[in-house]
């Protein structure tokens, strides 16, 4: 699936991964590949990300809202 975080000043990271866990309001919840459709709030926390290559990528984030859409994620974070 393709993986996009974007913040307000540039695009952090954009590239196929397998899973993406994310730090949402209520607590830590992934997206695999092929994911139902959604929309959600984030929290402050880390976004964990294993790439194609089975990488282990980290980025730190203070918010924002995710959308999942046909195998595509888009992460507004702040």
């Amino acid at each position: 699936m393709n993986l996009e975080i974007i913040t307000p000043d540039k695009t952090i990271y954009q590239g196929e991964v397998v899973l993406v866990q994310l730090p949402g309001l209520d607590g830590l919840f992934e997206i695999l590949n092929n994911h139902a459709p959604m929309i959600a709030a984030l929290g402050k926390g880390r976004v964990k990300v294993h790439d194609s290559e089975k990488n282990e990528l980290f980025f730190t984030i203070n918010g924002g809202i995710i959308e999942v859409l046909r195998n595509k994620v888009l992460v507004l974070a702040e």
